[in-house]
């Protein structure tokens, strides 16, 4: 039997209150609720938002373990208020065939913390020479609909195009990495007058508006679906809502420090805030916040990128790029978009769960909190704040922009298919995970 739960009085996004009951793993009843439960949860004065969906997360599973593992990984998740992660394909060996990413499904189902989609290479190891099993990786288990070679570019424009007629057959899509690598050689932050200030090769907006424009082109020429990782500027924004108006399918996310941070940050040369594509100018994170706001921006993404300390700890020229975002990410979202007024609490639902279900081909997730939906959701205290440092982070990497900063907001409770994951802001145990997600699978496959 899986656990019947109760969450009492809740807020929902849309501004309603009420009781939600949790029965086998769905939302059985909305409303007031009299039945019996296993668990009855108080969320008086709490948001309760559709579990959020990452469709851009660095598990490093399998060959990076020292810098995460899909265990780790999902742990940070569900203490972030995520259900469903996507793992990106630059593991070793590259999730590049049927067997790697049914490794990596297998491995997130055996976590129990959140649902693992693995997202499968573009080209073979990553290399940008020949296409990789897209069609194996397709049909199998995993049966992966999102594919990616991101940390890289698919910068060769004819495999691009092969690549989108391919998913095209099946409705996958692509999701590109928009980076010019020969406009980035030695790109180590935003160009532009501070670089030069500071000394550091800069990494010039138009190598990602350049791919961009490209992209959207070709998925219209061959008639795919495209998506944008991590855009970053202006003028990728201008040219996603070019390409929108002319009817391409094309769909875009931004990440929360891209919604935030901005290259003044470089000035200290704490290589925490050395990421890829590189923190930009005001003007470019006002553009991604309006973009966000008017739907030309589709999603919310964290791109979280973990490393080991010695990885960060040095040199900035020397340390690797990215930043750990997922235990972070609802309340830097909060303090960009939603406390400036931009959006609110439905937007956040519909950037940060319903629509990347719909991208990342989740069935019923993109139901949100609803009556027969999947029981994916996350129970957030919007007035609360903390001072964020590495007691809050619950994956391998600390490598976050935010320690020692004040950030609002408090996931209290995380509810993943039909159990808890988080109870009163901490992660439930692993045994009791397990147990939980043993359940729900024999219930399931049964």
């Amino acid at each position: 039997m899986t656990e019947t739960i109760i969450v009492r009085s809740a807020r929902l996004s849309d501004g309603t209150s009420g009781d939600i009951l949790v029965r086998d793993g769905v939302i059985a009843e909305l409303g007031t609720v009299s039945s019996p439960a296993d668990r009855v949860i108080d969320a008086d004065g709490l948001l309760a938002l559709p579990g959020l969906i990452d469709l851009h997360t660095h598990l490093r599973e399998p060959g990076f373990e020292q810098s995460e593992t899909v265990l780790t990984g999902s742990r940070a998740a569900a203490i972030g208020g995520f259900t469903v992660v996507h793992a990106m394909a630059n593991t070793s060996p590259v999730s590049d065939t049927a067997g790697v990413v049914e490794q990596v499904q297998s491995l997130g189902d055996a976590a129990g913390y959140v649902t693992v989609r693995p997202i499968g290479a573009v080209t073979v190891g990553l290399e940008g020479k020949q296409l990789s099993e897209i069609g194996a990786m397709a049909n199998s288990r995993a049966r992966v609909r999102v594919f990616s070679d991101d940390g890289k570019c698919v910068s060769d424009a004819l495999l691009m195009r092969r690549a989108l007629e391919y998913v095209a057959t099946f409705g996958g899509v692509i999701a590109q990495h928009a980076q010019e690598p020969r406009l980035t050689e030695g790109a180590q932050m935003n160009e532009g007058a501070l670089s030069g200030q500071l000394g550091l090769a800069g990494w010039p907006a138009v190598a990602e508006e350049a791919i961009i424009a490209r992209d959207v082109l070709l998925a219209q020429h061959v008639g795919a679906r495209l998506h944008v990782c991590h855009l970053s500027t202006a003028g990728s924004v201008e040219v996603v809502r070019w390409a929108k108006a002319r009817g391409i399918d094309v769909t875009a996310e931004v990440t929360p420090h891209h919604l935030l941070l901005t290259e003044q940050l470089a000035s200290s040369y704490d290589s925490r805030y050395k990421v890829n594509p590189p923190l930009r100018r005001d003007e470019d994170v006002r553009a991604v916040r309006e973009g966000l706001a008017d739907g030309t921006i589709d999603i919310i993404a964290t791109d979280h990128a973990p490393h080991p300390v010695e990885s960060k700890e040095c040199e900035w020229e020397a340390a690797a790029f990215g930043m750990v975002g997922l235990e972070s990410a609802l309340s830097v979202v909060q303090t960009s978009v939603v406390d400036t007024g931009m959006l609110d609490w439905a937007d956040i639902a519909r950037v940060f769960s319903r629509v990347p279900a719909q991208i990342g081909q989740l069935a019923g997730y993109d139901r949100g909190i609803a009556v027969g939906a999947p029981a994916e959701f996350t129970l957030y205290d919007p007035k609360a704040s903390r001072v964020f440092d590495t007691s809050h982070l619950h994956g391998k990497g600390i490598n976050s922009p935010y320690l020692s900063t004040t950030l609002p907001g408090r996931v209290i409770a995380t509810i993943h298919g039909g159990y808890a994951t988080v109870l009163d802001g901490e992660l439930v145990d692993a045994e009791t995970i397990s147990r939980h997600s043993a359940v729900q699978s024999g219930a399931h496959h049964g």
